[in-house]
């Protein structure tokens, strides 16, 4: 596809205006500039913090207090893994080296706990700010992959309708596993609630977790954004997002007696 995209009836549109209706490209050839660059963007955005995540909760495994929760632990790190890979790959058609990536930053580093982590970018990879904080304990991972893996689920729906069509179906295929990565956090968290010593400290990491995980959604203005909106690479609003994100967390942790 060139700047311009020809509609059933035989009349042309431009590419901008192709996208903003809905439009599909399904082919590194077909992307112009301006789009590949926010295109590879979001895409960096998943995969660092894919990686960043799964290298954070591999510590859970050895935290994790028997063999269920070590096993959804162990699942979770692999999984995670496997879905930035899938994701590289469709990096690789833009001349993205792979084998170079996974080298290119320490995963596993993070800032102090009580750091205030800007949203935008830090360091040299693209994850996303909660995963610059560590985590500490069974009952602090659970909290954490419960938030940020409903976060997760909502942004992931949205996402699946990009533009970008290869990227779409990976994300499509990849949001049910998310989803049970979420749900697994969900039973775990449900076991804390039920003891007092476990549920006091799930209250404490809710408090911790919550407003760094609401960071990820972005800003409420953005023209970031708008840009994205205008390509067809994002559909729904950062506040829109955040807020169906919140009602669905409170609804939950109000379950559990947990806010």
């Amino acid at each position: 596809m060139t700047n311009e995209a020809v509609l059933e009836d035989n009349t042309a549109m431009s590419l901008t205006d192709y996208l903003a209706k809905g439009g599909k490209l399904s082919s590194p050839n077909n992307v112009p500039p301006r789009y590949r660059g926010e295109l590879l963007r979001l895409m960096s955005s998943f995969v660092d913090s894919e990686l960043a995540g799964s290298a954070g909760f591999a510590d859970a495994i050895n935290w994790a207090p028997g063999l269920k929760e070590r096993i959804a632990a162990s699942r979770i790190t692999l999984e995670k893994v496997d879905h930035a890979e899938q994701v590289l790959d469709l990096m690789t058609d833009f001349g993205t080296d792979k084998a170079l990536y996974n080298k290119a930053h320490s995963w596993s580093a993070r800032q102090s706990r009580d750091a205030h982590v800007d949203p935008k970018r830090q360091g040299g990879d693209m994850r996303l700010s909660v995963f610059h904080y560590p985590m500490q304990g069974w009952a602090d991972a659970v909290v954490m992959n419960f938030l940020m893996g409903l976060a997760t689920v909502h942004q992931l729906k949205e996402l699946s309708q990009t533009s970008y069509q290869p990227l779409g179906e990976v994300f499509r295929k990849i949001l049910p596993r998310e989803q049970r990565h979420m749900e697994l956090g969900l039973e775990g968290l449900q076991a804390l609630a039920g003891n007092e010593t476990d549920r006091a400290e799930a209250l404490a990491s809710v408090g911790y977790w919550m407003p760094r995980v609401a960071e990820t959604f972005g800003p409420a203005q953005s023209g970031r954004f708008d840009r994205l909106k205008e390509m067809g690479l994002r559909q729904t609003d950062n506040e829109t997002l955040r807020a169906a994100w919140k009602a669905d967390v409170d609804a939950r942790l109000a379950e559990l007696k947990l806010i």
